[in-house]
Order: structure tokens, then sequence, then C-alpha cells
């Protein structure tokens, strides 16, 4: 089994690190970043909050693609993930 290796990958403009196999959202909470969408209505900020792919208040955009999971999707190098303003 290898260990993890951490890796860089950018949030809002700002680089930070996660470790290989984790997923955007475990990367970003270990990054103290609690907010990773608002809803379209009063922007209220909404984070992770099932951490397994039934809800939907940690969707972000990944690379220029909106309503990504981030509690399921796997972190890699050079990603861009962006807070995203309304969605599903």
């Amino acid at each position: 089994i290898m260990s993890p290796v951490e890796i860089k990958f950018f949030f809002d403009d700002q680089e930070v690190t996660g470790l290989t196999g984790q997923s955007v959202g475990a990367a970003l909470l270990a990054n103290d970043e609690r907010i990773l969408r608002k809803t379209r209505f009063n922007e209220k900020g909404r984070g992770l909050f099932c951490g397994i792919g039934v809800c939907f208040d940690c969707l972000v955009v990944i690379d220029g693609a909106p309503n990504q999971r981030a509690c399921i999707t796997e972190v890699k190098a050079k990603m861009v993930v962006r807070t995203q303003v309304g969605g599903a």
C-alpha cells in the first residue's frame, strides 16, 4: 500500500494542498475551507453535510464544470475548484 502524497490544487484562486486519494471536500476541510457553495437566493453558505454524495450541499465548480459533488470527487494535482453559486 502506497502512502498518500501531498498535491497542490487551487480553490478560489488560492493554492491549497490535498493528499492523493482524498476527496475535494476532505482536502478543503483540512485547509479550513467550510463554505463550498452559496445558495441561489440570499447566497447563504453551504458546505459538507452528508459527506457521501446523497445531498447536494457541497456542489462546486471543478475545472470549469459546475455541479460537482466535492465529497465524492477525488482531488487531483493542479485541479481548479471554485465556490459555486446556486446549483441542483
